[in-house]
């Protein structure tokens, strides 16, 4: 045998050695591996952060009965349905209180993202877009889409080829406006409140309204001018409602899951069903203002506990803008300028959604209602700032010119000489503003403010009644309006006096 095969065969049995030393460390390792990866699943971010706050918040809409709605028990404002006992399971599997956030349905997805709440439980559809941003459970409940329209128009809308042509409403960012949306030649109108697309619906305004069959049930058993159709929507639209947490929360996932299995397999999810239906007419006996009067006030006082904060907000910024804007500082005026141009050249609710969610994200976790009131505050600022600045303008230069000569400073005549006589002029276009603050604090109900409209919302989806409760808040907001414009008018003749 030469040398060259010698070496080559020891080459060989290394090798052999090698692969046989590799192949025993392996599964020496592999145990310890696959417990640190059992070690690794137990927790995550999401779960961590729940438990050490020992407390779950969820956010929901709830003005989606029987999934969950606000209803009145013991004299108490509660929010009920089956998503809710869902949740309620949830936070008892994970050993946490449960806190419920209310708000817009098209504020949920931007909330769990930033951190403003850990899970939706909100009759949320598992589709591929929303699995791009977020993680779903498995789905606890199979709802097929059905058409919500009027009773005497049972038989002209029940099928997908009659109501083109026609106006079709759906909740705005759901699988019903996406399934709405397919109905060849229906033209589409999306709102985010589901009691305003009934109000719609009462009025004839729209052939009919996409919804899942338990909702649209519930609408047709209270109210008997409604009918549910099937207009032959295609099975692939059913929804497939889940619980959606952060990406990356495998942990905290796989306990909702655990609770998805055991509370849909052992009928404990059918029992929630039955109970929230029962809960929607759980108040039939008592009379309208008894079983809805006390929103109404809440949402009153809340709104103008909102328009009181904002407008010193505004007063205080708006006074120091207005002074930057005649500064004979370039930069101090440019700051106002900007300010003041942005601001006003911009809507109150993308304002209060930047708030709401740019707060969060700055580690800054403000409540709705402090958030609401910011952002009011800050859009009434612009406002006010031109209102003083053109009430300054008003007063006489040579009022300036004879308190300077006086050995008064420019700062000193501007507080003492130059603002009290520029008070009484602008004290009705303040007034103005405060009354315009009143009325814009509805914009606010989106993130989830008690204010009055958000009230009047939650009425409508508990008492199925689109209209009354309306015209009661549109009598609310006349009250408030004209009793202040009434007082403003009398201190502004006493001062004239």
């Amino acid at each position: 045998m030469s040398n060259h095969q010698v070496k080559k065969g020891l080459n060989r049995k290394w090798l052999s050695l090698l692969a046989l030393a590799a192949l025993f460390f392996s599964m020496l390792l592999a145990p310890l591996a696959a417990a640190n990866q059992a070690s690794a699943a137990t927790t995550d971010p999401t779960l961590e952060k729940i438990q050490k706050r020992g407390k779950l918040v969820v956010g929901l809409s709830a003005d989606y009965a029987p999934y969950e709605f606000h209803t009145q028990q013991n004299g108490k404002d509660k929010i009920v349905g089956f998503d809710v006992s869902l949740a309620q399971a949830i936070a008892k599997k994970l050993d946490v209180k449960l806190e419920i956030k209310d708000m817009g349905f098209d504020a949920l997805l931007g909330s769990l993202k930033t951190g403003k709440i850990d899970m939706i439980v909100s009759g949320f559809t598992a589709n591929e877009e929303r699995r791009q941003q977020v993680d779903f459970s498995k789905v606890y409940l199979k709802a097929p889409q059905t058409m919500l329209v009027l009773k005497k128009n049972e038989n002209k809308y029940n099928s997908l080829e009659k109501l083109s042509g026609q106006k079709v409403g759906a909740q705005t960012q759901t699988v019903q406006e996406d399934t709405a949306k397919s109905i060849d030649g229906a033209s589409v109108v999306s709102l985010q409140k589901y009691p305003n697309l009934i109000s719609q619906l009462t009025q004839g305004v729209l052939a009919g309204i996409v919804t899942e069959k338990p909702i649209a049930d519930a609408y047709a058993e209270q109210n008997k001018s409604f009918a549910v159709v099937n207009p032959g929507f295609s099975s692939d639209t059913t929804g497939a409602s889940a619980v959606a947490v952060p990406k990356n929360s495998p942990a905290l996932l796989a306990k909702v899951n655990a609770v998805v299995d055991k509370v849909t397999t052992d009928g404990t999810f059918s029992k929630w069903q039955k109970q929230a239906n029962k809960a929607m007419f759980a108040n039939e006996n008592k009379s309208y203002w008894d079983k809805y009067g006390h929103y109404f006030l809440s949402g009153t006082l809340i709104t103008l506990a909102l328009a009181v904060v904002a407008v010193l907000i505004g007063t205080t910024l708006g006074t120091i803008f207005a002074l930057l804007k005649l500064s004979s500082s370039f930069l101090l005026r440019a700051i106002g300028n900007i300010y003041v141009e942005y601001v006003r050249g911009t809507p109150l609710l993308v304002q209060a959604f930047m708030v709401f969610f740019g707060a969060q994200v700055l580690g800054l976790n403000l409540s709705a209602f402090a958030s609401g009131a910011l952002a009011m505050g800050l859009n009434s600022a612009a406002y006010v700032a031109e209102i003083i600045r053109s009430g300054i303008e008003s007063v006489d230069d040579g009022q300036m010119e004879a308190a300077r000569s006086l050995g008064f400073t420019k700062n000193k005549t501007m507080r003492l000489v130059i603002l009290p006589q520029a008070v009484r002029t602008i004290l009705p276009a303040l007034g103005n503003e405060f009354v315009s603050v009143i009325k814009e604090g509805s914009v606010i109900s989106v993130i989830g403010v008690g204010e009055l409209m958000y009230e009047t919302s939650v009425v409508q989806g508990a008492s199925f009644e689109p209209f009354v409760p309306l015209i009661i808040t549109s009598l609310i907001y006349f009250v408030l309006t004209f009793s202040i414009s009434r007082a403003l008018g009398f201190v502004e003749k006493r001062m004239n006096r």
